[in-house]
Order: C-alpha cells, then structure tokens, then sequence
C-alpha cells in the first residue's frame, strides 16, 4: 500500500576517485515516488467524498461531512516530514485521526470510511515507535470492531464485525518499511562513513608522496646547490687576487660538482618511477659512480623486496654515498646489504678522508631525510663515527627495515 514518507531522491553513484578538496553532502535515501503516495491518499479521499452517506450541510450530514474532513486532514498529514512533527505531536493526530474514522464508520450509512483506516494504521506503524504503535493499531481494530459489533452505526448491516478486526494488521506493512527504510539509512550512513575514511586515506597518500618527493629533491639538489655556489664564491673573490691557480680550481671543482648533479639526479629521475630498479645492481653501479668498485657485498638468501623498500633502500645508499664523497674525499668506502630472516640491513661505511674537505657544504638534512624514509618503512637508522678496525675514524650509516 505504500506508507512511507512521500519523498523521492536517488542515489548519487560514488566518486570515482579521491577528491580531497570535495567534500559530499549527505546522500537521500531512496523512497517511493510521492506522486503514486499523493494519487492514493487524494483516491481515498474522494472515494469518501463520493461513496460515504449522508453528506449534507445539515444534521446528520453535517456531522458525517466534519468527521471526513478530520480523517481527510489526518491522512494527508502523513506527506508531512517527520522533521515538521516529533514523535509525540505524531501520536496525537494519528490517534485523533483514528477515533475520528470509528466515529465516522458509526455515523455512516454507506461508503468506503473503512479505508481511511486502513491507511492510517499502515502509517502508524511508519511513523510512530514499535510500542506505540502496535497500542494503537489494536486500538484502532477494537474501537471500529465494537463499532460494526454493537451495530452503533446506521450502516452496521453493510459491513461485517470481522472487518474491524483486520483494520489493525497494515500496522505490520508500516512497521516493515520503517525498518526497510531504516537499514538503508544506516547502510548509506555507513557507506559515507567508508567513503570519509578513503577520502582522509588518500590526503594522506598525497602527503606522504610529497614529502617522498622533498626528500628526493633535497638529497639531489641540497648539497650540490651548496657545494656548487660556494666554489664559486671562491672563484669570484679569488680573482680579485691574481691568483689564476687557485680560481682555475675552484672553478673545476665547480664543474666536477654540476657533473655529480646531473648523475644523482638520473638516479632520482629513476627512483621516482612507480616501477623499481633492480636493488643489487643498482647498488653496485652506484659504488662505482662514485669512484668505488667492487664495494658492493651481499650476505644472506637474496629475496625480492617491495617496490617502495627497493626505492628508499636506493636512496638512502644515495645520500650516504654522497656525503662520503664530499666529507671524506679519497677515503675508501663500501656497501653492504644483509638479508636476514626477518630484516634487510644495509651498511655504508667510510674510512677517513685522504685529500682536501670542503667545510661547510650540505643543509644538515640528509640524515634527517634518511630517517624519515627508514621510519615510514618501520625500520630503525643509526649513523656515526667509525671508532675503531681499518675505517678508524670514519663514518657509518646503518638501515634495519624489518620483513
């Protein structure tokens, strides 16, 4: 029969996609067409208008003509939203509604006053709680089956007693599409919930990937910038010297500088790549660009590691080497990369440098960097002096990432 709310929407269908700067409204739950909802109640009414008898604007008419507009008003106020009426408002007009239609059934001579209550309880059992609900359903079957049982009303031979009895069982229907609509409240409601849960998922993502990408910026152009401009901060104010030699170096250290730029920057162009680069070789070729060759020892089964392990193992090995080369020049330098059963480790040590240091180049953020990289993968990073054996004196970088 159709005793719900009178209000239509669809669904919108879900975002494709992550959209962190959108945010959805709350979504309306689908119901029935409110115009199929207003064709019924409008069809009762007139079927009243039409059929109920006698109806005049005097005495006995009067009265039958008052009842039907009171039922009237009472079946078109379930169109009303339950926001406009709270639960006790609603209990009132639905049981005024009720009463109204046993007395009109008892005034009657003839018609299809009946219905009216047959719609109304089914939109009791919609709008009003379980415990409520029933009581009035029953009390509704009681009041117009004592009406037609006790012959109280003109028209008492044309309806059975019986009939009153199953006035009360829409309740049922009501009670089934309130729980109907119910669960898909709470389904859509949950669905929200999932799609709020993705949406700050994916802020994060996007947060993370950009600092991911700072860090591999910083660790390619940090130090080369700064190691780069103060060669030629040398160069320029040597020149105010005379001294040719000493500009003429600075300046091919300058170069020397720009040239392991555009090397480490291939190899962040590489790392940045959604697809990883083969860890043992890559690392390998890594040592021997920077001058090392054959520094690269692998201990334990070699196993295949994540993509995003791969990657930041690279980079790390990357900063590493790079801070070797510009604070110990000439020192020796090796790699070493150890699977365990429920870690990879990967070690870089450096002896102590054995030509010139330039002081001053690097930002002092590249171990911060390594540390950020090795915590997103739940590892641990040490870094420091060597104290002692054939490197004495000079440093070590150690990443433990577990799994």
């Amino acid at each position: 029969m159709g005793y719900g709310r009178g209000v239509s929407a669809s669904v919108p269908a879900p975002h494709p996609g992550p959209a962190p700067d959108r945010e959805p409204g709350p979504r309306a739950v689908p119901r029935q067409d409110p115009r199929v909802q207003w064709a019924i109640t409008l069809a009762v009414v007139v079927a009243a208008l039409v059929t109920v008898r006698p109806l005049d604007m005097s005495g006995h008419g009067l009265a039958v003509a008052a009842l039907i507009v009171v039922t009237s008003v009472a079946l078109l106020a379930r169109h009303l939203p339950e926001a406009r009426f709270p639960p006790r408002v609603a209990l009132v007009w639905l049981t005024t509604g009720v009463v109204a239609d046993a007395a009109l059934i008892a005034v009657s001579r003839t018609g299809s006053s009946y219905l009216f209550a047959y719609f109304l309880v089914g939109h009791i059992g919609y709008r009003l709680p379980l415990k409520q609900a029933l009581s009035l359903a029953v009390l509704t079957s009681l009041l117009c089956c004592g009406v037609l049982y006790f012959r109280l009303g003109p028209g008492h031979e044309a309806l059975p007693w019986a009939l009153g009895l199953t006035i009360g069982a829409p309740v049922v229907v009501g009670i089934l599409s309130r729980s109907r609509q119910r669960a898909m409240e709470a389904m859509l409601s949950s669905a929200e919930s999932a799609e709020r849960a993705a949406r700050a998922e994916a802020r994060t993502a996007v947060l993370t990937e950009r600092g991911r990408i700072a860090r591999d910026v910083h660790d390619v152009l940090a130090h080369s910038l700064a190691g780069i401009n103060m060669q030629l901060e040398l160069a320029d104010a040597l020149i105010d010297t005379g001294d040719l030699e000493k500009v003429r170096e600075a300046n091919n250290k300058a170069h020397s500088l720009v040239k392991e730029s555009l090397k480490q920057a291939q190899w962040t162009v590489h790392a940045l790549r959604e697809d990883s680069l083969p860890l043992l070789d890559s690392l390998s070729a890594m040592a021997e660009s920077s001058g090392h060759r054959d520094a690269l020892t692998v201990t334990g089964t070699v196993r295949e590691l994540p993509a995003q392990v791969t990657q930041n193992l690279l980079r790390i090995a990357q900063e590493a080497l790079t801070n070797a080369a510009r604070h110990a020049p000439g020192g020796d330098a090796g790699v070493e990369l150890t699977f365990d059963a429920a870690s990879t480790t990967l070690r870089i040590r450096n002896g102590p440098a054995t030509g010139g240091v330039t002081a001053g180049v690097g930002s002092g953020m590249g171990l911060i960097g390594m540390r950020e990289r090795v915590a997103l993968l739940g590892g641990t990073i040490t870094a420091g002096p060597v104290t002692e054996g054939s490197d004495q004196g000079g440093w070590q970088v150690e990443a433990v990432i577990p799994g």
